[in-house]
């Protein structure tokens, strides 16, 4: 079965969508993808990774969190550097990547593992899943070149004022952030997002160590999962997804580094994501090559147009989508990371599936003084592509699918006593 056509990439399509005018042109004259990429940017897995119940991964401790997304292995359980360290490592990391995947998201309580290892382990989850071998460790948009953590590890914190945090040693040095509760916008619905969709070549795993918490308490995440998401639509509105485009805009970028004085890196992990140019088009139904499962590939932060449709049908599905994420806490899981006094050294660390899950921070705890620091990881996966003739979750797994009104006729004669 042939992918639908693409042939929706034209002005007319994009009408007054607000698209920088640098990308206008290339938009107008890109040719159609093929559904499953061939070159040197695709995956290299023969098929979907599977898992047994004799998988080695799985006879570590763990539990699901929800029934749709997240699986946590307690303390105690295991430790990542001990499977960096494992004679059979590549089977350990190839089961635990298609755990991540399968699930959304994995938790693992009280780790030991340093920036440096957690670079490794986020790259080896990549090898080992089939990512491309021209696809590294992404270097964000922010990072300058002389930063002492490297260019792959991105500090994630809270207490971020108008100047440009790269280093924890600089974090550390700030005062606490002074916030008018009143002033902004804390709703984390407004901040549900996937990893750098804005790269050509977008982020496969993410891994997060939260290391400093000082509030303890509050800081929590939640995760999302696009699998289910795209298994709470009808199949007709499946139909009208499957097979479209859409436009992710990280231009803000370009502003962000102008304000500060940093230009966009030129190389950022691939050879794909050079340059100043920020704002792919990614097909909006996604297959992950590590399931062979459907999932909605999309979030409000950078999708600013969806392709093939008009402008006001464009927003209505990216209102509708965003909605179906916020408005859905049983598609979601939500994590609170743990200090452990009696051991500083350990920190939790959760690690993603950027190809099928969503996740937003809540900002909480401002005003009692929090601050929440850590090192982030992030892969380069693939080109995202859609297989037509990939499944669902729920298809794959044998559950229950969203079946509409069976028969509308005879329910309305029914309603009216025909």
């Amino acid at each position: 079965m042939a992918p639908p056509s693409v042939d929706l990439l034209t002005s007319e399509s994009l009408d007054s969508a607000p698209v920088n005018p640098a990308k206008q042109n290339s938009i107008q004259n890109a040719a159609p993808r093929s559904f499953k990429p061939t070159d040197a940017s695709a995956n290299t897995l023969p098929g979907p990774l599977k898992l047994t119940k004799d998988s080695p991964i799985l006879q570590y401790e763990h539990r699901d969190s929800t029934v749709p997304v997240g699986t946590e292995f307690p303390r105690g359980s295991i430790e990542l550097v001990d499977l960096l360290n494992a004679p059979n490592r590549a089977e350990l990391f190839r089961d635990l990547a298609a755990l991540i995947s399968q699930r959304g998201v994995v938790f693992f309580r009280a780790q030991h593992i340093t920036a440096e290892q957690l670079i490794e382990a986020t790259n080896e989850l990549g090898v080992q899943s089939g990512k491309p071998k021209t696809s590294k460790l992404h270097i964000h948009p922010y990072t300058p070149i002389e930063s002492a953590l490297g260019d792959e590890i991105l500090p994630i914190t809270s207490n971020v004022r108008e100047v440009p945090v790269t280093e924890t040693k600089i974090i550390n040095q700030l005062p606490p952030r002074k916030t008018n509760l009143f002033d902004i916008e804390r709703r984390a619905s407004s901040e549900w997002h996937t990893d750098i969709t804005y790269e050509p070549i977008p982020s496969d795993y993410s891994a997060l160590k939260i290391h400093t918490h000082t509030a303890g308490v509050g800081g929590d995440t939640l995760w999302a999962s696009g699998y289910e998401l795209y298994d709470r639509l009808s199949p007709r509105y499946r139909q009208l997804l499957d097979g479209l485009y859409a436009l992710h805009d990280g231009y803000s970028l370009n502003e962000y580094n102008a304000r500060y004085g940093y230009g966009i890196r030129n190389y950022r992990g691939a050879p794909e994501n050079s340059g100043q140019d920020v704002s792919p088009i990614h097909p909006l139904i996604r297959t992950n090559p590590v399931t062979g499962w459907k999932s909605v590939f999309f979030n409000q932060l950078f999708v600013n147009r969806i392709l093939g449709v008009s402008q006001a049908e464009s927003k209505s599905i990216i209102e509708y989508l965003h909605r179906l994420v916020t408005d859905s806490p049983d598609l979601q899981v939500r994590y609170r990371w743990e200090q452990y006094p009696d051991d500083p050294e350990a920190h939790d660390v959760a690690i993603w599936d950027n190809r099928s899950s969503l996740h937003t921070a809540i900002d909480d705890f401002f005003e009692i003084g929090g601050t929440r620091i850590g090192d982030r990881a992030v892969s380069l996966g693939e080109k995202p592509y859609f297989d037509p003739n990939s499944k669902s979750r729920r298809e794959d797994l044998g559950g229950k699918l969203w079946q509409g009104q069976p028969n509308h006729e005879k329910v309305l004669r029914e309603l009216r006593g025909w």
